[in-house]
């Protein structure tokens, strides 16, 4: 059975892993707390990580290279290392080796766990407003 989002697994430290604060269910959805939801808020409250995270989002699971990261994001690959190891630290990206590339996407089921914990209860049950679709940049007049 699951445990509530706020009371931490048996042996939970804060300086562990993001699955230390995590828990999953049969469908395989991570359910965060509120320290995992706090580093993951944190991470993501950064412009470059930002921009990292929502690229890996678009490029869905297959993610991308580091340096075409780098590339598209016109970042230095030391900064962009260091931003990518920030997002491994909260949980919200994975890391793996094809060949001699690194490979970063995101993490999906941490990503969906981080808005169930943010939207658990929206509006006390009652029926929340219809969700917001992007909102299309407006054109400055010539």
């Amino acid at each position: 059975m699951a445990q509530p989002y706020d009371q931490p697994q048996q042996g939970f430290h804060p300086n562990k892993s993001r699955l230390d604060a995590c828990y999953f269910h049969d469908t395989q959805n991570i359910e965060m707390n509120s320290h995992a939801a706090t580093e993951a808020l944190s991470a993501l409250a950064n412009e470059h990580r930002l921009a990292v995270f929502r690229l890996l989002v678009q490029a869905g699971p297959d993610g991308r290279a580091a340096g075409v990261i780098a590339e598209k994001l016109d970042l230095p690959a030391s900064s962009l290392s260091f931003h990518l190891a920030h997002l491994k630290r909260a949980g919200l990206i994975l890391q793996r080796r094809e060949s001699r590339s690194l490979i970063y996407s995101a993490d999906f089921a941490a990503m969906n766990g981080l808005v169930g914990f943010l939207t658990e209860n929206c509006c006390g049950g009652a029926s929340c407003a219809p969700s917001a679709a992007p909102v299309a940049k407006r054109r400055r007049a010539s």
